[in-house]
């Protein structure tokens, strides 16, 4: 090799790393690496993530800056990632600024094939039309009460006799498949109006269950692949982009059928409370949009209600105190409306003014999805410069990401016992109330325009589910199975909620009911 060759490297070099040192000065939070930038921080805490993330974030104040490639005319922009829990910076991007931060081109791109253009995966003009529209529908009773169909229709029919098998045999069962499985019925349920029987007896596979799930992962694998790898996959039909084509081509057949039934219907003059059918009433809309609509509620409402059963269960299976105080809630309830009989109990579902009035359990889910929530973390796309109220500047073509499992893990919101779980903060002083806190230091059903529409129906299908589950059964973790997070953008976990079921004795609940009046057990709450 020639010397002038050699004089270019070393110049070239040396140019590099006094931009690199200038780069690397100017970032908060993780170690970044030349060329690799902050890659092998991410791949030495794969199996950590959440956690890595928050002890970051503990140590910048909330917010902290890196880049996943420290390459020169990148590392500035589109390789820079602004990680932040901070409440100020949460309101500023979700709702003060709310038009300078979309999700942007790189999420629409990589959920296109599964979810087109749905609310879920759209922004301005397009997202707006289809937020107003449904918003219009989440807001009614009726809505709420055809939820409440389906759910107590699942818990009892389905639910309720494989937990009761398992605990007459003394033996245990997967709950966080058995959740999962429920709330993919339920939210089909309410969708589309059709029920897959993911749950029926035998826990049979369904084709349409099996193809959502196949595409849902093989959508998740575009995150760990920068784009254009993505894409030539996708052009080759190679791996999960193979995968990913098949399941999407059931999935919009499973689709196109269940529309073009439900139109015929309608037609009829057959009534139908499901939101396809809602939609249908309120205009002429292609069937593309009408699938698209169904499929984005669908991995809206399945996923993070499952998701945050689990960790309420493994909680409260480990917090004997909150398991209690939920007992004493619900005799309370139930004998005010059903008597001090035990069996009448048990004989039928919740009715909506009884879930209605399970404050404490709600403070409990409330407080698992604090600690755990279902989506973890979440991004957006930078539109033009800008200053974050901490005073971070956000260049245009980078992107934002908030932590939502760090955000409650923070003692300068939540204070020094952020960690424990503690249902009690969620409730007024006299533990008669729900108090809720404010959406920005509660990021669990997001913030600002884009907050979950669903939120209403999630709690009233979680404390449905987890006030039958609770009267009728102690759980407990199978000895030595392991509890663990899944790396995942829905907080799954990794070896599923092995428990053990057994046939709960109301009778030491019911003699401390006896002992006390309702307002002394509600009020019990909060001591």
């Amino acid at each position: 090799m020639e010397l002038g060759t050699w004089v270019v490297m070393v110049v070239c070099v040396v140019a590099y790393m006094v931009w690199f040192r200038r780069l690397a000065k100017g970032l908060r939070g993780p170690r970044v690496w030349p060329l690799l930038g902050s890659l092998p921080g991410l791949i030495q805490h794969a199996e950590s993530m959440h956690d890595w993330i928050a002890d970051n974030l503990r140590g910048t104040r909330g917010t902290y800056q890196t880049c996943i490639c420290a390459i020169p005319g990148l590392a500035r922009r589109a390789g820079l990632v602004t990680v932040t829990c901070d409440p100020r910076n949460l309101e500023h991007v979700l709702k003060a600024r709310f038009d300078n931060y979309p999700k942007g081109p790189t999420w629409h791109a990589v959920f296109h094939d599964l979810l087109g253009d749905g609310i879920f995966n759209s922004d301005s003009d397009t997202w707006l039309f289809q937020r107003k529209t449904a918003a219009l529908e989440f807001t009614t009773r009726t809505l709420r009460h055809a939820m409440s169909r389906w759910v107590s229709r699942s818990i009892h029919l389905r639910l309720i006799p494989i937990l009761s098998d398992a605990a007459e045999s003394s033996g245990s069962v997967d709950l966080q498949d058995l959740l999962l499985r429920l709330t993919f019925d339920n939210i089909c349920g309410l969708a589309f109006g059709k029920d897959p029987e993911t749950l029926a007896p035998g826990l049979p596979e369904n084709a349409f269950a099996m193809a959502f799930d196949s595409a849902t992962e093989a959508t998740l694998q575009r995150f760990i692949f920068p784009e254009f790898v993505w894409r030539i996959k996708k052009c080759l039909n190679l791996g999960m982009e193979a995968t990913l084509a098949r399941s999407v081509a059931h999935v919009d057949h499973y689709l196109s059928a269940v529309i073009k039934a439900r139109k015929l219907e309608l037609s009829s003059g057959s009534d139908h409370d499901d939101l396809l059918s809602r939609f249908m009433k309120k205009g002429t809309y292609t069937d593309d949009f009408l699938q698209h609509v169904a499929l984005n509620f669908i991995l809206a409402g399945r996923d993070t209600s499952s998701v945050a059963l689990s960790w309420f269960f493994w909680l409260v299976s480990t917090n004997p105190r909150v398991e209690r105080q939920i007992l004493l809630e619900l005799a309370s309830v139930l004998s005010t409306s059903r008597g001090a009989d035990t069996a009448a109990w048990l004989a039928s579902p919740l009715a909506f003014e009884e879930v209605d009035g399970l404050v404490y359990l709600k403070a409990a889910l409330s407080e698992t999805l604090r600690l755990y929530p279902s989506v973890p973390e979440d991004s957006k796309h930078v539109v033009a410069d800008d200053v974050l109220p901490d005073g971070t500047f956000v260049p245009a073509g980078s992107s934002v990401t908030y932590s939502i499992y760090s955000a409650g893990r923070m003692k300068s919101v939540w204070g020094d016992d952020c960690l424990e779980f503690r249902p009690e903060r969620w409730l007024s002083p006299d533990g008669k109330r729900f108090e809720p806190q404010d959406s920005f230091r509660f990021v669990a059903f997001n913030a600002g325009p884009r907050i979950c529409l669903g939120k209403d129906l999630a709690y009233l299908q979680m404390k449905s589910i987890a006030a039958a589950v609770l009267l009728r059964y102690r759980l407990a973790v199978v000895p030595g199975h392991r509890v663990e997070q899944k790396m995942s953008l829905t907080l799954f976990m990794k070896h599923g909620l092995r428990m053990n079921v057994r046939d709960r004795d109301l009778s030491p609940i019911m003699e401390e009911l006896q002992k006390n009046s309702p307002a002394v057990i509600v009020g019990a709450a909060t001591t």
